[in-house]
């Protein structure tokens, strides 16, 4: 029979094409980029792939010009390879490299190997790597990689359109240093990779999430780090065998907990009709392990992979199949169970019937597995259970696997980076002639440290015990306090001349008639804050022992019964440092009326602008920033569940006799739920109000950072967070201060009286962390945690620098007396008493212990001007 010429092209065409499918790599990346680091030119690996160097190309690092990086060949080579392993890029300064690629998800690969380099110390590499908001390392060290010669960690990025990828290697302090040897950018494909944004067609694809949900959509905004990518029965794969993608594939012998057999079809021609094949190479599918012929063995015994990880994340488990064992060739035929940390995830695992009755059709199945951090387990064994269905209907009681992946997703705030070690300690080795002397040392040095800490506990308790006796003699002591504010394991009837229908137990009540004794019958002279809830005045309880702050709403105001009641609650419950107190409150004859301990600085907005008050020097302004983050963190941390303050603005950060800050008024404070949004009405106040929040109405933890954000600009700017006199570009801070940023003019916006005042490594680190905290999307912003340790490091290195310089004067603290001999309240009309002082530079941030019924008379702070606001208001 005559063929015609067209159907034969056709049919060579798709016989040619059929071929390639099931064997040959069809990706082509079109980001593909392998930069070897501290050298120049073009070089070739020992696999042939070319690498470029960095020496004057357009990968070029950007960092500070007197902050430079330097280059380095390896002293010693890897044996394995020399490119791009021979040279390293290390500083003691951060340093990014920009990588301008199309928009899309990414592999990004890192290269590092442990040798030693000219003038760096080969154990003191310990540092952070980010790609933009994502923490992808951080206190990391090569050198500490459990004695690998070389080591690669490979990412999964998605860069948005009309971004670049930036990657920032970021040193820890004090003279340790970073370094890379190579990076590697590849491109990977859209669809049917690792990635499962909401909206993905193919609903089979998308991972279940074992034992939480019925699915997990791994979104574009999250960054995934490779785990363990193994070829299950089969022998190691090597990047340039992969699809296209340059992946490693490793054998699992190191893994596999239990006897297996290996069965392999080398030659079988495999059928890509369920996903490309791109997917994985075909040696992954054409090699595997099952339990076996005897199934009264297998019906004992499972085939068991054990994979160490971190805590505290959510793992994408990518298991491989494909059935090449030509008895297995119909539905039923092999049925299994997958166990994924302990956990049914596949009850009834039939190879044939995913792959639509076909044999020797690849097929992959997604689960992601959240493995909690329990106690103190920083690490746990992820396993990996088959177990065959024993049903009279199934021929073969078995089950089998080809290749598995396991991937670590980043948390809500963009972080990969599980429990990492500290920095070592570098003490020279004892020479042998000083190894007695050096025990007797340790000895004696154990002996007086223990004598030590029994003086020490000897002294506290006295001390302890003569304080209680002197507040007993005052007659601010109970020995069953009836009204601090404090959760004591028994509760007390307290005395209250009039009913109220809020808890008894929370803290004191107060009579309207003893507060009008407080306040000189809420005298205008003792006004020292104003807002739309109403008035805070200055008054003193217990016979004039304790200065207190008097907050008293207004009957029309609009922080209503709810916000009243959610603020005594919440500050009943809640003891830290850095959040204010509150003693008591009054609900006499429809008044509510909260009474805090005095702040003697008052507000953080009222040593910014608009005031005749002193500047504050940078050094208070990041210890006051660092303490409202600790506050926010313990909020953010110390319940069950977070608790969102949901109106930080500087009005709301009260500052003690020392300069401590603390976060006050809790009106609009809300329960959040762990790893999820609150659906809520917004509230909260014009121009610290999220916008992510605003505009999806879902509360987070990460509302409160953006606000924070905001008066992290405005201590460093000193201006309004909203100022509607300004030009309409200028007038919200945040906005104004991303421009500047971007354009590179933030200086011109900085506090004139800050000028050369600030280190610039300091400064560059508060602007880099002020930015993040109010980026538009939640999910790119940092954890209050994250907050407070940068502001720790910026702080550290201001007082590095000072510490260099000779300085011989300090800031003297003026603390004010009031004069007893006369009353209380002459003194407060003449101002004498618990007058704002200025000057005072904070010395020392309290660790937060504090002993129940001693904060009472050891700890003084109240709310000056703590103006909440209901629904929206201008800052």
């Amino acid at each position: 029979m005559k063929t015609h010429p067209k159907l034969t092209a056709i049919l060579f065409f798709l016989l040619c094409h059929i071929t390639i499918a099931s064997s040959a790599p069809l990706y082509m990346a079109v980001d593909n980029i392998a930069l070897s680091c501290g050298t120049s030119g073009n070089t070739k690996a020992a696999d042939q792939r070319e690498w470029v160097g960095d020496l004057d190309s357009k990968f070029f690092p950007t960092e500070e010009s007197n902050h430079k990086s330097i280059t380095s060949p390896a002293q010693s080579q890897a044996s394995e390879n020399t490119v791009p392993y021979k040279t390293a890029r290390l500083s003691y300064f951060p340093f990014t490299y920009v990588f301008p690629v199309t928009p899309g998800p990414k592999f990004v690969r890192l290269y590092f190997y442990s040798a030693s380099y000219s003038d760096f110390d080969k154990s003191k590499d310990y540092f952070t790597v980010k790609a933009g908001s994502f923490t992808l390392l951080k206190n990391f060290s090569a050198s500490n990689s459990l004695g690998k010669e070389t080591l690669i960690k490979e990412f999964c990025i998605n860069v948005e359109k009309n971004q670049k990828l930036n990657l920032t290697f970021i040193p820890f302090p004090s003279n340790y240093y970073a370094f890379i040897n190579g990076i590697e950018i590849v491109s990977m494909p859209i669809k049917y990779m690792y990635y499962s944004p909401q909206g993905f067609t193919k609903d089979e694809l998308v991972p279940e999430y074992v034992g939480q949900g019925p699915q997990f959509f791994i979104n574009y905004s999250m960054a995934l780090e490779m785990v363990y990518r193994l070829n299950v029965g089969g022998n190691p794969i090597s990047p340039m065998e992969d699809t296209g993608m340059f992946r490693e594939w490793s054998d699992d012998r190191n893994y596999l907990w239990s006897e297996g057999w290996y069965p392999n079809e080398l030659s079988v021609k495999l059928k890509y009709s369920k996903i490309p094949n791109y997917t994985a190479p075909d040696t992954v599918y054409r090699t595997a392990i099952s339990m076996g012929p005897n199934s009264t063995m297998n019906l004992v015994s499972n085939l068991t992979w054990g994979l160490p990880v971190d805590t505290g994340f959510d793992y994408l488990v990518r298991l491989h199949f494909c059935e090449i064992d030509p008895k297995v060739n119909y539905v039923s035929s092999r049925v299994f169970t997958i166990y994924l940390d302990y956990q049914i995830a596949e009850e009834r695992a039939d190879v044939i019937s995913w792959a639509d009755d076909k044999q020797y059709t690849p097929i992959f199945k997604d689960y992601v597995v959240k493995i909690e951090n329990k106690g103190n387990e920083k690490n746990h064994t992820l396993s990996i259970d088959l177990h065959p269905v024993s049903t009279p209907e199934i021929a073969y009681w078995d089950a089998i696997l080809n290749g598995v992946e396991v991937f670590k997703l980043s948390d809500s705030n963009g972080n990969l980076v599980g429990p990492s070690m500290p920095p070592p300690v570098l003490d020279q080795q004892p020479t042998p002639t000083t190894n007695k002397f050096s025990t007797k040392k340790i000895i004696f040095i154990a002996i007086g440290s223990g004598v030590g800490f029994l003086l020490v506990l000897t002294l506290v308790y006295c001390m302890i015990l003569k304080k209680l006796k002197k507040t007993k003699r005052y007659g601010s002591y109970h020995p069953q306090p009836k009204w601090w504010c404090w959760p004591y394991p028994y509760k007390q009837k307290l005395t209250r001349t009039k009913a109220s229908s809020l808890p008894e137990v929370l803290c004191r009540y107060f009579t309207l008639d003893e507060l009008k004794t407080a306040t000189n019958n809420f005298n205008e002279e003792l006004i020292i804050g104003v807002g739309g809830f109403g008035n805070v005045y200055k008054g003193v309880i217990d016979n004039g022992n304790m200065m207190v702050a008097i907050k008293r709403m207004k009957p029309e105001s609009r922080q209503g019964a709810r916000e009243f009641r959610t603020e005594i609650e919440m500050l009943s419950q809640l003891r830290h440092v850095h959040l204010v107190s509150l003693i008591g409150y009054c609900n006499d004859d429809s008044e509510m009326i909260l009474v805090y301990e005095y702040m003697k600085n008052g507000t953080l907005r009222h040593h910014l602008y608009d005031t005749d008050n002193d500047p504050l020097t940078w050094k208070q302004r990041l210890q006051i920033c660092i303490g409202a983050a600790r506050g926010l963190h313990y909020l953010h941390t110390s319940t069950k569940h977070p608790i969102i303050h949901r109106d930080v603005k500087a009005t709301n950060i009260l500052l003690d006799e020392k300069w401590v800050s603390k976060v006050s008024d809790f009106g609009l404070s809300k329960m959040g739920l762990d790893n999820s949004a609150v659906s809520t009405v917004v509230k909260g106040t014009v121009g610290y109000l999220d916008p992510d929040y605003a505009r999806r109405q879902q509360l987070t933890e990460k509302s409160d950072v953006y606000s924070f954000g905001v008066v992290m600009f405005e201590v460093l700017c000193a201006r309004k967070a909203m100022n509607q006199r300004l030009h309409a570009e200028q007038r919200n801070l945040a906005s104004w201060a991303r421009k500047c940023i971007e354009r590179g003019t933030i200086s011109q916006i900085i506090d004139p009286y800050l000028s050369n005042k600030m280190v610039p490594e300091c400064l560059n680190v508060y602007i880099e962390l002020a930015e993040s905290c109010i980026r538009d999307q939640g999910i790119h912003r940092p954890t209050m945690n994250d907050v407070m340790e940068k502001l720790e490091f910026a702080l550290e290195l201001q007082e590095n620098v000072d510490k260099a310089k000779d300085t011989n004067s300090k800031e003297v603290s003026l603390i004010h007396h009031a004069d007893t001999s006369t009353p209380w309240y002459n003194n407060v009309y003449n101002r004498e008493v618990l007058a704002s002082t200025n000057g005072t530079e904070l010395t020392t941030i309290s660790s937060g212990l504090s002993f129940p019924g001693l904060n009472s008379v050891s700890i003084s702070i109240t709310s000056q001007d703590v103006s909440t606001t209901t629904k929206t208001s201008e800052a």
